[in-house]
């Protein structure tokens, strides 16, 4: 859960890789590197901390040339220290890499290697990659891009890697297996990256790398080999990523502006897909599986975090809508499992990255096993919509902050619209409901505005509950994933400790906790389950909870049982998780901020999680 950037070309590099350092740090945030080649020599800067750190560190310091590889860090193997920080350095000090992933069976090699003389200087698996390359092109006496992909051969994990050659300052070799890796194709010069947040500026095309594939890329031109093999034509995509959609628009923080993108972003993921008169879904990504759904005896969706609780509302709507059971998997525990899988099962695989590593490792286990795998993923180009048979993205635009809002929500409206369009399939829903509820749908973005402009009113309510140091949400039914998703918001960014149950669970355990200082939230709005809920706050208030409501507009009775209350507009209630988990985000954002924490890149967390 790195991020990587590498530059060769005509530019000044330095602050290109900056720039595309800054912009990964999304990816990782406790240690950053760059290694640049100029007239006068090799020069290394690293240090543990931000990369603004390392910007501060390297003032006045030799910064020139125009190939360069750059890193940010999330830590797996050894502390955050400028000694761990990338990049990291061959035996002879001659090769320089970069590295997202993680190797396996790196003590193996590291024991070997040291056998035969190589001293190490970090607590890394990724200084072992380049003794392990080094090692090889000196026995083998091959060139670099063949010692790599001689390497990878014996490396068990997962990896994207840049390597940087002091003898041969005009060539950047790059590989990945399991790990993304884009490449930037420009006039001249080219640029590596994790993503193509650090590329857009520069170029407007890109390759991406597919696993097992290593590139040797010059200023003239670019050479892939799979496995060997030289790739003729290697497949060049127009990025359709925009600059200004990474930047804060005038917010103090991207998540703040991702929440408040969430009308637009609901709107874009519907787009061409929902046809309200006609009453019908067309969803052209999984139309080629359209009998597969229709016939499929169960349905599992595989996830993690909040994609996961996007998957479980996903089951409720497709069992009521469809009539097909649901499965929902925590894909970092499904993949140490012997499950039960058959050809007659449809996987619904739910990244945001579309690199999340339990899960592409879960889909790779149900694909053996002759599952049919969909895929729901936010970024073209990734992993997950290559190995899967068909998908449908979420078109939610670059999501910066580290904890997940628009993407959220837009992965919900993905999956309410493959519910309704099963039922379609499977006509178990009648023409005029699959009407009813598309009309509904195409209102959300509205709704969601709505919802978003009682955001004074839920910074107040922040002011009140952000001295907590617990906190309880409570949902039934749909309302459910909405507590789960809410309470993960705001340990997430503000390290309060929160849990989301079912509110019917609340007198089997989590009742012990209710006290005068403990603020607990309710998804208490008007639909099948109403005057259960109530019931739940009385219970609250006779041990003096302080509770918080959702409610739907207009409510007079939870409203006054209440100590705070939030209004969200009223709506068929299988829409409810795409309204009721706004005025959460935004509670959570508010909250955290108010205890100045850093909202967009919390402790100890990463946006894309490519390692187990």
């Amino acid at each position: 859960m790195c991020g990587i950037v590498g530059y060769i070309g005509y530019r000044e590099a330095w602050p290109v890789v900056l720039k595309g350092l800054k912009r990964l740090e999304y990816r990782g945030y406790d240690s950053a590197g760059i290694a640049i080649i100029n007239n006068r020599g090799f020069s290394v800067y690293k240090k543990a901390g931000r990369v603004s750190v390392l910007e501060s560190y390297t003032e006045g310091k030799d910064r020139t040339g125009t190939i360069a590889i750059g890193h940010t860090r999330w830590a797996t193997h050894g502390v955050p220290s400028d000694r761990n920080s990338h990049p990291h350095s061959s035996n002879d000090k001659r090769l320089h890499i970069i590295h997202n992933g993680i190797i396996e069976n790196y003590p193996v090699l590291k024991a070997e290697l040291t056998r035969r003389g190589h001293i190490f200087e970090s607590d890394t698996d990724t200084e072992v990659l380049i003794h392990l390359v080094e090692e090889i092109q000196r026995m083998e006496q091959v060139d670099l891009l063949e010692a790599v992909q001689l390497a990878m051969a014996e490396v068990v994990g997962a990896y994207a890697i840049v390597i940087l050659d002091r003898e041969n300052p005009d060539q950047l070799i790059a590989a990945r297996k399991g790990s993304p890796l884009v490449i930037g194709v420009g006039e001249g010069e080219y640029l590596v990256g994790s993503d193509a947040t650090p590329i857009v500026e520069y170029v407007k095309n890109v390759i991406y790398l597919n696993d097992n594939e290593a590139a040797l890329i010059k200023r003239d031109g670019i050479l892939i080999k799979h496995l060997g093999n030289v790739v003729q034509s290697p497949l060049i995509h127009e990025l359709e990523l925009k600059l200004e959609a990474l930047e804060k628009g005038g917010f103090d923080h991207f998540m703040l502006k991702e929440i408040f993108e969430q009308p637009r972003s609901v709107r874009d993921c519907m787009r061409g897909r929902i046809y309200p008169g006609l009453g019908k879904v067309e969803l052209g990504g999984i139309k080629e599986y359209a009998e597969k759904l229709r016939n499929a005896d169960r349905i599992i969706i595989f996830a993690c975090g909040t994609s996961w609780h996007a998957g479980l509302a996903g089951e409720y709507l497709i069992e009521e809508f469809a009539r097909i059971p649901v499965e929902v998997e925590y894909a970092s525990e499904f993949r140490y499992r012997n499950p039960i899988i058959n050809d007659n099962d449809v996987v619904i695989a739910i990244s945001q990255s579309g690199e999340t590593a339990d899960t592409m490792a879960a889909i790779e286990i149900a694909k053996e096993r002759g599952a049919t795998i969909l895929g729901i993923c936010n970024v073209a180009g990734a992993s997950i919509p290559r190995i899967t048979h068909a998908g449908v993205y979420t078109h939610a635009g670059p999501e910066i902050g580290v904890a997940s809002t628009k993407a959220f929500t837009a992965q919900v409206t993905v999956l309410t619209l493959i519910a309704i369009y099963i039922a379609q399939q499977r006509n178990t829903l009648s023409p005029g409901k699959i009407t009813s509820l598309l009309t509904e749908l195409d209102t959300i973005p509205e709704k969601i505005t709505m919802v978003l402009e009682s955001n004074e009113l839920i910074k107040n309510i922040a002011a009140q509950t952000k001295g907590a140091g617990n906190c309880l949400f409570l949902g039934r039914g749909c309302g459910f994933p909405v507590a789960l998703e809410a309470a993960l918001k705001l340990k997430e960014i503000s390290y309060i400790h929160a849990e989301g149950y079912p509110a019917a669970e609340m007198k089997h355990g989590p009742i012990a906790l209710i006290d005068a200082n403990m603020p607990v939230v309710f998804i208490a709005t008007k639909n099948s389950s109403y005057e259960k809920v109530i019931s739940n706050i009385q219970e609250v208030k006779a041990r003096k909870g302080q509770v918080i409501a959702i409610v739907t507009a207009g409510d007079t009775v939870v409203s006054k049982m209440a100590d705070d209350y939030i209004e969200i507009p009223d709506s068929d209630e299988a829409f409810l998780p795409l309204l009721a988990t706004i005025p959460l985000q935004l509670l959570a954002y508010h909250i955290a901020a108010m205890r100045g924490c850093n909202v967009d890149q919390p402790r100890n967390l990463a946006k894309s999680v490519t390692v187990e």
